[in-house]
């Protein structure tokens, strides 16, 4: 069945594809800032740096350097914020964003499907400082709702969660957490160009850079989008926590990721149609799998209301094995087949899998990961960009043969088109 586009709005790459940066000799590129430290004309220029800030100077590559200004312009028109930070990694981008929100005693409100990693931050690192993290499914509004109390410092959720692929209404997220005068911090990791959270409310938006925007599984890297103001504010000489902590990414990464930031466009929709494949046929085979551009997809109105339609449904999905030793079957077989690589990370050329609950989300104790419905036989798979996808499928099926998979009753006209 046809799915009508979402709300005409602008393209959110638009505004990164205006973006007009050269190199210091006119190079279509960029140059590459190869300095850790920066001169000043006056002293009194220097002494205004520690004092605030003066435009269009820089004073030490740990607060910041060009090559990472110029990556960080670029994506915070692609989230449609008013600045961005680029960071070491994904995990720096979330840590310095709570750390520069919360202070001892403070409470945050998060998605309970959350990363792995960011579930070990909240829920064993950041007590160890007086901030503890109240989880909760964030679709159930009457819950969040109910859970707000006067040392709540935000709420925190994921465009698409990992692993399990839901859709929190980020809208109706944004409208409580304001209501309350405390953030929406969103991790957008999963939809680049599929989702925009800042149209939709968010206050402060992460990646991973690592991951799709990257694309190439070749460096570490993260980027917080947000206000100019909450921007200044972390990196800040003097309290800032990515000038005081030192997670600011290097000039060689940012100038690497700001030329891959140029293809993403073409890689979201080759992902996403790719694996519009793989889970329209899985479900026609009956096998349990979960994808957003599958009619069946329990949150297809929020995420249909909250994407941009010319970039699909993401290049992620998940296929229950029933049980452990089956999942590891399972890739196994994918791998020897040829039909992509046993990994964690996601976004890569080739397809990556690997069981979660065991994986990526091994930091989340087993009961709470059967209380939210993370089985260990659940295998995560992001879907390459196979330039012949019907003979990736061919081996993806073979894979199938013989192994005890739970199934549903097979469907047809199951998927909505691109």
């Amino acid at each position: 069945m046809d799915v009508p586009p979402s709300s005409p709005v602008p393209d959110p790459f638009d505004a990164v594809s205006d973006l007009q940066v050269f190199g210091e000799f006119g190079e279509v590129n960029p140059s590459i800032s190869d300095g850790s430290t920066f001169t000043f004309l006056s002293p009194e220029r220097m002494e205004q740096m520690f004092q605030g800030g003066a435009e269009g100077c820089y004073l030490y590559a740990r607060q910041e350097n060009p090559s990472g200004h110029a990556l960080g312009e670029a994506l915070a028109r692609l989230e449609g914020t008013e600045a961005a930070h680029v960071t070491s990694s994904g995990m720096a981008a979330i840590a310095a964003t709570l750390l520069g929100l919360c202070r001892s005693g403070s409470v945050i409100l998060a998605e309970r499907t959350v990363y792995g990693g960011t579930y070990a931050l909240l829920r064993n690192f950041l007590p160890r400082f007086g901030i503890t993290t109240r989880f909760l499914d964030l679709a159930d509004l009457a819950a969040v709702r109910e859970a707000f109390r006067p040392e709540v410092a935000l709420v925190y959720a994921e465009s698409l969660t990992n692993p399990l692929l839901r859709t929190p209404p980020l809208g109706a997220l944004a409208e409580l957490a304001h209501a309350h005068r405390v953030p929406l911090v969103v991790d957008n990791t999963f939809t680049p160009l599929i989702m925009t959270p800042a149209r939709e409310g968010a206050d402060v938006v992460i990646h991973s850079l690592t991951k799709f925007i990257n694309g190439m599984s070749d460096c570490v890297g993260g980027v917080i989008c947000g206000s100019r103001a909450f921007l200044e504010k972390l990196t800040d000489v003097h309290e800032g926590p990515l000038m005081l902590l030192g997670p600011t990414m290097d000039s060689l990464r940012a100038a690497q990721i700001y030329k891959n930031l140029h293809t993403l466009p073409v890689r979201m929709r080759a992902h996403s149609a790719n694996a519009l494949v793989y889970a329209s046929r899985l479900e026609a085979l009956g096998c349990r799998v979960t994808y957003p551009g599958l009619a069946g997809y329990a949150d297809r109105e929020i995420f249909e209301r909250q994407r941009h339609a010319r970039y699909g449904y993401g290049g992620l999905l998940t296929l229950d094995a029933g049980d452990l030793p089956s999942a590891r079957t399972l890739v196994l077989r994918l791998q020897d087949a040829g039909v992509g690589w046993l990994a964690v990370s996601l976004g890569f050329h080739r397809t990556l899998f690997s069981p979660s609950g065991v994986s990526t989300s091994s930091e989340i104790p087993p009961e709470e990961r059967d209380a939210m419905g993370l089985g260990e036989g659940l295998v995560r798979i992001s879907v390459g960009l196979d330039h012949d996808i019907e003979r990736s499928w061919q081996r993806l099926h073979r894979c199938l043969e013989g192994l005890p998979l739970p199934r549903s009753e097979p469907r047809r006209e199951t998927t909505v088109r691109l």
